[in-house]
């Protein structure tokens, strides 16, 4: 049988990995400005957003394990497909990235953190049900997440996610510099 600690080693492990691949994705730029560095930040941004994800899904995920008396062949599954769909953020992020958010890759983005909070929710959910002492664990705040990135894959879907990705890249585009004769678009 295993034990919880050994539980939480694996999946602190496989999480501390997720990290370290998202991280080894930034690639250093190639000049030595400021200027080269901006030019990566969609790359950097959509690091930084998987990174509080991850870490977010690691700290509930430290807190929901400090429950568990007993761990069962149910919960060892449910944690592995938790670890599966949170294992596919570096991918999701590094296309996110790269593609400076475009409407297809916040689709599979936001796919990706739908499908992390359902496997979050099972395991919540599986964890109640080995324990009756756990029943405070259950509330709305998960179901509201669920709902939330539902409602955002539609509107990514349905073309309404164009506009916000256009007006975050405007707002985080560096300003151009006009050339002596040219107009600054």
């Amino acid at each position: 049988m295993m034990t919880k600690g050994r539980l939480e080693a694996f999946s602190d492990g496989v999480l501390a990995i997720i990290i370290t691949i998202m991280v080894l994705e930034l690639k250093v730029p190639e000049g030595h400005g400021w200027s080269d560095v901006t030019r990566l930040w969609p790359k950097l941004l959509a690091y930084v957003i998987s990174f509080v994800y991850v870490g977010i899904y690691w700290n509930n995920h430290h807190h929901l394990l400090h429950t568990v008396r007993r761990v069962t062949g149910g919960g060892l599954w449910a944690n592995l497909h938790l670890l599966f769909w949170l294992s596919l953020f570096p991918f999701a992020s590094g296309w996110a990235g790269e593609s400076h958010f475009a409407p297809q890759a916040m689709t599979l983005y936001g796919g990706v953190a739908l499908m992390a909070a359902l496997a979050y929710t099972l395991l919540v959910r599986t964890v109640i049900r080995v324990g009756e002492a756990n029943h405070l664990l259950a509330d709305a705040k998960g179901n509201v997440s669920l709902v939330a990135y539902v409602v955002a894959i539609l509107a990514l879907l349905g073309g309404r996610g164009r506009t916000g990705v256009r007006r975050v890249k405007k707002i985080a585009r560096p300003r151009e510099r006009a050339r002596p004769g040219e107009a600054v678009q």
